[in-house]
């Protein structure tokens, strides 16, 4: 199990780095951030299975984070570390589904025992999933608004509706105490198989969403409207929920995964626009052979062949530059070529190959072999010249992508060719 850490303090993010046993235990540490801010995107990169997160931490804390990753990504078990005092806080945490915590200091027994934990409930949770769903599938009747509620969001994307439909569809949804008007909306229209099982894990993940995102089913799949309080807000939330759709599919088991965006629209009388290109940009999906899942939006489909190539090379260019930078996020490269973070996580690891987190590691590991093979500076100072404040860390890294530590591999290649 992947598992991600946030902690302000680099201190007790270096205790459980360097103290856990990670390579005799059947987790591996993925990644680490100092505040929930930085951590989002890279934990949307990297998709952990558990996330350790300390509750008091600059620019967003531990509890927001919670609240974020709880409608985004539920399926994230989270374990938050906490002093002595911050009981107020940790019990808010357990009520945005907090699975475990643990009191500072941090002991190498008792955060294997919590991982263990933790880990146990998630197995036992995804062999419970298809009977779960099942059952709610039975459950869910006339009586309690769903089906009302998804036949209303499904009128929105029929070619027959008209302006006065889609505006009665809105009102109807409004008075059912289900509203969905907004500054902005979206599309998604996903396709899947087996389609039941994947409805029931698209109609939960909307459910868990705040309101942002509602789900109809479909023949092939799900639709789905995303709400936005301005254009880039809109494909922000589209994007990012995409994604966590295709994640959670493929837990669930569902292959064949094709989802596409629509245009963003003003008026609830174009909704039916943004599906339909959203319907368009699925249907060419599908007969790509592609490795999946597969997420395409609009934007993508406007542009010529070779623009979206030349925007992530653009990128790589970008980061080419600036990753020895160590605060370079993945928000800085997205804001350097005008995209949102989940567009430029999602468009860069479907035109590359590899994730954001995966390619600044490339980068930066290449540049450190470099050094090692042809220089004497310290693994400190390497560290330091590569974009790791933490040369501990730079240490782990190293190791967990080549197999062996900076020194040895210093000793077997030292002034050796590329």
């Amino acid at each position: 199990m992947k598992v991600f850490l946030v902690d302000d303090e680099v201190v007790i993010r270096e205790g459980i780095r360097e103290s856990f046993p990670w390579d005799d235990t059947p987790y591996t540490l993925v990644g680490e951030a100092p505040d929930g801010e930085m951590a989002l995107p890279m934990i949307r990169d990297t998709n952990p299975d558990i996330v350790i997160t300390d509750i008091k931490m600059p620019f967003m804390d531990g509890i927001e984070l919670c609240r974020v990753l709880r409608t985004q990504m539920p399926w994230i078990g989270i374990i938050i570390l906490s002093g002595y005092d911050e009981f107020e806080y940790a019990r808010q945490c357990l009520q945005l589904g907090v699975r475990e915590y643990l009191l500072k200091p941090i002991d190498s027994a008792d955060l294997r025992k919590i991982l263990d934990k933790v880990g146990a409930q998630l197995e036992e949770e995804k062999k419970q999933r298809e009977h779960a769903e099942s059952l709610r599938a039975r459950m869910n009747s006339n009586a309690d608004g769903r089906f009302l509620k998804e036949k209303l969001i499904g009128s929105l994307f029929s070619d027959e509706a008209m302006e006065a439909d889609a505006q009665n569809a809105l009102n109807q949804l409004h008075a059912m105490g289900s509203p969905v008007n907004a500054s902005f909306y979206a599309v998604i229209d996903a396709a899947f198989s087996p389609v039941e099982k994947g409805q029931e894990a698209a109609a939960t993940l909307a459910e868990g969403s705040g309101g942002v995102v509602h789900a109809s089913g479909s023949r092939t799949g799900t639709r789905l409207l995303t709400l936005g309080d301005s254009a880039r807000d809109t494909e922000e939330r589209a994007y990012a929920f995409a994604s966590s759709l295709a994640m959670e599919l493929e837990r669930t088991g569902c292959s064949k995964i094709r989802t596409g965006i629509g245009d963003i629209v003003e008026k609830p009388a174009d909704i039916l626009k943004s599906f339909k290109t959203a319907r368009h940009i699925r249907h060419i999906l599908e007969e790509r052979p592609d490795k999946e899942p597969l997420i395409l939006g609009v934007r993508e489909m406007g542009d010529s062949a070779g623009e979206m190539p030349s925007v992530i090379s653009d990128a790589k260019v970008y980061m080419s530059q600036h990753f020895c930078d160590p605060n370079l996020m993945l928000q800085d490269v997205a804001k350097a070529v005008n995209m949102s973070n989940s567009r430029f996580s999602t468009v860069f690891s479907q035109q590359s190959g590899q994730t954001f987190t995966e390619y600044l590691i490339y980068l930066r590991l290449n540049r450190a072999k470099e050094l090692l093979r042809t220089t004497d500076m310290k693994s400190s100072q390497i560290a330091h010249e590569t974009g790791y404040n933490d040369a501990h860390y730079f240490s782990y890294i190293f190791k967990k992508n080549t197999g062996i530590t900076p020194s040895e591999y210093r000793q077997q290649n030292q002034n050796q060719p590329e």
